[in-house]
């Protein structure tokens, strides 16, 4: 069976602040986006993996890791893995960007 892959335009880069996450709407999922310091642009899912969860766009930036909110997980913006002595994983999406318009694709 083929992959659909889709991809949307979701933000303007020029208008993303550095270490200040953003939560995009894309059909069914919530998603957060994140402009770190080197200009580099990262989406993931925008609930901690933490049973209890927590809006990661609101969490903490530091580096290419964002701080769950609610319950300090470090998450890697990179491939979402959760840093030891936590566990766990959240989704993360391809970011292209095309001038000034960021596209997130969905597989």
């Amino acid at each position: 069976m083929n992959k659909v892959t889709l991809r949307v335009k979701v933000a303007q880069y020029s208008e993303i602040e550095p270490r200040i996450g953003q939560t995009i709407q894309v059909m069914d999922r919530k998603i957060a986006l994140f402009k770190v310091t080197n200009g580099k642009v990262y989406a993931i899912d925008n609930r901690s993996p933490h049973p209890k969860g927590g809006v990661l766009s609101e969490g903490l930036v530091s580096g290419e890791y964002v701080f769950c909110p609610v319950y300090d997980w470090k998450i890697s913006l990179v491939d979402g893995k959760v840093q030891a002595p936590d566990e766990g994983q959240v989704k993360t999406y391809k970011v292209e960007i095309e001038g000034d318009d960021i596209f997130v694709v969905l597989e």
